[in-house]
């Protein structure tokens, strides 16, 4: 006596298996494109400055204004300044901002949730419902409030950014550490008579760190929307230093008489890095959460 093999279980088989060939070979390609462009990023601002000798604050009103050419790759402002100086330093400043801004949160965000979670209790209570009160503050609104106690510059923006996203990092930092707190080694280890402060040392801050690292790499581009959209409303870095969020603001006027090029370059530097940076991180949250990566497989 024979039986059959039903053949609908194994074509579903091979269409699963071509489903996940082609999400590995997108997410290869997403991760090579967000890679090469974060390494462009990365040497335009080392590297344009120091070898174009021409300073981005020289005013040359006889050239304001011209479109794209190759004098100009992308092009003047108002003011006759070449605009692809301009938008690498202000790329620059924002980059500054958000890897300052990023650890500072990562660093705070990290301290806060691992005692919040190590300890628990009424100390676990009161940080969280400190963290519930100051997240139900738009990140913006209390950007501005912290900002406009300072004269504007580079560090109040960075502080002003950091003060506002360690909240995240504490709450992820603290899930794990409450997810952590059952597995059986940290049980041995307190049978074993370790105190509290050396299993959070020793065993609990050192596996939050990869998620504690991922969480301060996406912070990274939202700290620079911070930081421009901070620049485009006046309240970040001074008008006359080139900032992303100040070319873009000072370009509304070129925009309205039909000169694009002013507001395209400095948008693109924003939007182009920061989806890069989260590419990369995205990639990185899958390789560091094997079970969400074979969840987007099936």
């Amino acid at each position: 006596m024979t039986c059959d093999v039903p053949a609908a279980p194994a074509a579903q088989q091979a269409v699963w298996r071509s489903y996940g060939t082609r999400r590995r070979s997108t997410r290869t390609v997403r991760v090579r494109v967000s890679a090469a462009l974060v390494a462009l990023t990365v040497l335009a601002v080392l590297l344009v400055p120091p070898l174009v000798q021409l300073d981005q604050q020289a005013v040359d009103l006889a050239a304001k204004l011209r479109p794209p050419s190759w004098a100009h790759p992308f092009g003047t402002d108002d003011l006759g300044r070449d605009l692809l100086l301009r938008c690498v330093y202000g790329l620059r400043v924002s980059l500054v901002v958000g890897l300052v801004a990023a650890l500072v949160a990562a660093v705070v965000g990290t301290a806060v949730g691992a005692a919040a979670g190590a300890l628990g209790g009424w100390f676990d209570r009161c940080v969280m419902r400190v963290v519930d009160t100051l997240s139900s503050v738009p990140h913006l609104l209390m950007g501005i409030f912290v900002v406009a106690l300072f004269r504007p510059g580079v560090w109040p923006v960075a502080v002003s950014v950091a003060a506002t996203h360690w909240l995240s990092t504490a709450r992820i930092v603290r899930a794990e550490v409450l997810s952590l707190r059952s597995r059986p080694y940290i049980d041995a280890a307190v049978s074993g008579g370790a105190s509290r402060r050396r299993v959070a040392v020793r065993h609990l801050v050192p596996a939050v760190a990869p998620q504690a690292a991922l969480a301060a790499v996406l912070m990274v581009p939202h700290a620079m929307w911070h930081e421009s959209a901070l620049s485009f409303l006046g309240l970040g870095l001074p008008t006359h230093m080139a900032s992303l969020g100040n070319l873009v603001q000072g370009a509304r006027s070129s925009l309205l008489a039909g000169h694009w090029w002013p507001t395209l370059f400095p948008g693109l530097f924003i939007i182009v890095p920061t989806l890069a940076i989260a590419g990369l991180a995205g990639a990185w949250r899958e390789r560091i959460n094997p079970r969400r990566r074979s969840e987007l497989m099936l």
